[in-house]
């Protein structure tokens, strides 16, 4: 198929990269603003949000995909991505080759996300509480949550609206559901759906 049939077979797609092209300078700027390299093979659709503590690190390796925009996915974008480090020495760290659209990333610890990761439409992934489950404790430190790693390792899926909690280590190649909740590890090679997320089949080996 030629480039001009594609392009008159799905316009959107030249309209999104077209804007992709036009936004490039700036985004570029507004990672070196947040003190997150720059790797040149990115391609991004549009901005998402940056908090990073002064004292952590988010690093990103080459080939990533990330779409905020809300016509950047055919599922719809509900918000663009986060990519939040709240405390020193906190570390997101993300392989190479990932797709992330419109996901929430927040890591008080750590959050590790292996190579040729897709991070599903709209989904969240924490490694804290973020305030403390017992009341008493919220009336002394209301800042005071449980925080844990996670862990993500390499080829696997994660659904849209998937939710990752703390401590969490997800297998390689398995596959999350759609709208589950993943409360404890999920082993290699499953697919894992629920709330909680549980493993309901093995995945055929390649």
């Amino acid at each position: 198929m030629s480039v001009l049939k594609a392009g008159m077979e799905t316009p959107w797609k030249i309209q999104l990269e077209m804007r992709r092209c036009f936004a490039l300078p700036w985004a570029r700027c507004y990672f070196a603003i947040h003190g997150v390299p720059w790797n040149r093979d990115w391609r991004m659709f549009g901005l998402p949000l940056i908090q990073r503590h002064r004292n952590s690190r988010i690093a990103i390796g080459p080939k990533l995909q990330m779409r905020n925009w809300f016509d950047s996915n055919p599922l719809g974008v509900k918000r663009r991505s986060v990519l939040a480090t709240w405390a020193a020495d906190a570390e997101i760290q993300i392989g190479q080759s990932v797709g992330i659209t419109g996901a929430a990333i927040c890591a008080q610890t750590s959050i590790r996300i292996g190579d040729r990761v897709r991070l599903g439409a709209n989904c969240t992934i924490a490694d804290t509480d973020f305030h403390p489950i017992n009341a008493a404790s919220r009336k002394t430190d209301p800042k005071a949550g449980v925080s844990r790693p996670i862990v993500i390792e390499d080829d696997v899926f994660i659904g849209m609206s998937v939710l990752i909690l703390k401590g969490v280590r997800i297998g390689c190649g398995s596959v999350i559901g759609a709208g589950s909740v993943v409360a404890k590890d999920i082993p290699a090679g499953v697919v894992a759906a629920g709330n909680p997320a549980r493993p309901i089949r093995e995945l055929a080996e390649s």
